[in-house]
């Protein structure tokens, strides 16, 4: 028989707890000292604040606990102002997120990274194949800065060399010693020894569907013509215009970058942007003097004889402005009929001429 202290201390209150939750076994197998002090057991605790949270409102995880318990006169205070309880929730979580925000923004700005040496981007760039070495220009600063070397298209050179494949006087290893183009030289170079940059050129059709939208607005820099006799004493003129194409609007962050100036001769390339159009006909065709205009219209048609082609070419003072159409009455025009071939080559092209003192 327990004493009559112990008998009092056992009753509870029917405002405080709810009789669904709670059972007689949790006082009577308690510890006294917990009856004693008058708190409820944690699991009981949990199920009555579950109960008092559905009958509020509010979901579980929104109301901020001490510990995992909630003191019952806590969650009544909370029943009786529901309002004010969701305007604290949502502060809550308004604050959590900026501090979450201050702390990514904390880690971030202390996880900086690590600062390798140039010598070992270097050592790596001995092992990066041509057609990567832009995506390895963009992992950080040095290692772009070691695409600007003399040494890296030096050693890009030497390890694709074959001593069995034609190359121009400037492109052969005794002149590549020079640092002034030597970059330029150096994709010349790999145009005509490196086999999937050879693949990719002879896969290229004559005349490229994108030709008229390329030399939009371009600028003829240089033009002659010469006459070629072909292997059954055939012989055709050949014309070629050298044109500056339009730069882009959105450059890429590459082109952006400017070299160092101790590598600037090594990035040094006159044919920058240029491209070379040549068209070949079967007679020969009197060619105004058109150096220093902007063509504004070029087309590819099929000529009268339907067997060969016909090229038009309108030539103005100033570029055409984007969405506007040239007057057919304005520009010099040109007209080269009947066309046996078009071709359009760019300044890395194994045709395209440049200077053997580049």
């Amino acid at each position: 028989m327990p004493r009559k202290g112990n008998r009092k201390r056992l009753k509870y209150r029917a405002d405080d707890l709810s009789s669904q939750s709670v059972t007689v076994a949790d006082y009577a197998n308690s510890d006294p000292a917990v009856v004693k002090s008058g708190r409820v057991k944690k699991a009981v605790a949990n199920a009555i604040q579950k109960e008092v949270k559905a009958l509020c409102g509010l979901e579980a995880s929104c109301v901020p606990t001490e510990d995992g318990e909630t003191v019952l006169s806590e969650t009544g205070r909370l029943c009786e102002s529901s309002d004010e309880g969701f305007e604290n929730i949502n502060e809550f979580s308004s604050s959590k997120k900026k501090k979450t925000k201050r702390h990514k923004e904390q880690i971030a700005v202390e996880r900086t990274g690590d600062n390798y040496p140039i010598d070992i981007w270097l050592v790596l760039a001995s092992y990066i194949r041509p057609e990567d070495i832009t995506k390895f220009a963009l992992i950080c600063k040095n290692a772009w800065i070691v695409t600007c070397t003399a040494a890296f298209w030096i050693r890009l050179y030497k390890r694709h060399y074959r001593m069995n494949v034609y190359l121009p006087v400037r492109l052969l290893p005794e002149f590549m010693d020079r640092l002034r183009c030597l970059r330029a030289c150096v994709i010349r170079s790999l145009y005509h020894m490196y086999e999937p940059f050879c693949s990719r050129v002879a896969r290229n059709p004559p005349i490229p569907e994108s030709t008229p939208n390329t030399l939009a607005n371009a600028k003829c820099l240089l033009f002659w013509y010469r006459k070629v006799t072909g292997a059954k004493s055939e012989a055709t003129w050949e014309f070629n215009f050298k044109f500056q194409k339009q730069p882009p609007k959105k450059k890429d962050y590459l082109s952006r970058l400017q070299p160092p100036l101790e590598y600037k001769d090594v990035h040094f390339n006159p044919d920058h942007d240029c491209c070379l159009l040549q068209v070949s006909t079967l007679n020969f065709s009197c060619i105004p003097v058109v150096m220093g205009m902007t063509l504004s219209y070029f087309t590819i048609n099929v000529s009268t004889d339907m067997r060969h082609h016909r090229v038009r070419l309108v030539f103005q003072d100033t570029p055409v402005r984007n969405g506007k159409k040239p007057r057919g009455d304005q520009g010099v025009p040109i007209v080269l009929d009947p066309v046996h071939s078009v071709n359009l080559l760019d300044w890395w092209h194994p045709k395209y001429p440049f200077s053997a003192m580049a």
